[in-house]
């Protein structure tokens, strides 16, 4: 079950890192599954290489910054909204400016 927490600042949680040129601040998350609620921080000049699937459903607005999907060669930017279900197929991605986003997991075994 997610984490319980009420209304708190989230510029107080520190930056932790989530791989290469990726930080994050997580709001909540489900310890033992991959729910989580979190803010991801995409530095500028990051590029991903792989078309990325996974289990769980995922939602992604971004807040700040542009994010180009290479295979659509589409860029989006604050405002956009995407939501996923398990398997589907996104990316690779490249951020020119950086971008910071909401992202929520929800796992769905």
């Amino acid at each position: 079950m997610r984490e319980e927490h009420e209304f708190f600042p989230v510029d107080a949680l520190d930056w932790s890192p989530a791989g290469p040129g990726v930080a994050e601040r997580i709001l909540s998350r489900d310890p033992e599954s991959a729910t989580l609620t979190r803010i991801a921080r995409w530095q500028p000049g990051l590029e991903t290489s792989d078309v990325i699937r996974h289990d769980y459903h995922e939602e992604v607005y971004l807040l700040e910054g542009d994010l180009t999907d290479l295979t659509l060669g589409k860029t989006f930017g604050p405002g956009h909204f995407a939501s996923r279900r398990p398997g589907m197929p996104h990316g690779p991605y490249r951020t020119d400016k950086g971008c910071v986003m909401l992202e929520i997991r929800t796992d769905h075994r």
